[in-house]
């Protein structure tokens, strides 16, 4: 059995790659600048809801938003 966990997260590179800041993201996404801040800066873990709606907007998969570490 696979047990797996969330590492880093990926947002703000993503972000950066799509030439997208942090606030367009908040602005699109409905959540607010500081919220987007702390899953830049990784204080605070997406949730699933949260990780599809990013997957959405940034078009990419759910999984691609963090990095994943097998234990």
């Amino acid at each position: 059995m696979y047990k797996v966990s969330r590492g880093r997260c990926l947002l703000r590179s993503i972000l950066k790659v799509r030439k997208m800041t942090q606030t367009e993201f908040a602005r699109r996404s409905g959540w607010s600048q500081r919220m987007i801040s702390f899953y830049c800066r990784d204080e605070r873990k997406m949730s699933v809801e949260a990780m599809y709606v990013a997957s959405l907007i940034l078009e990419v998969g759910m999984d691609e938003l963090y990095e994943w570490e097998l234990e």
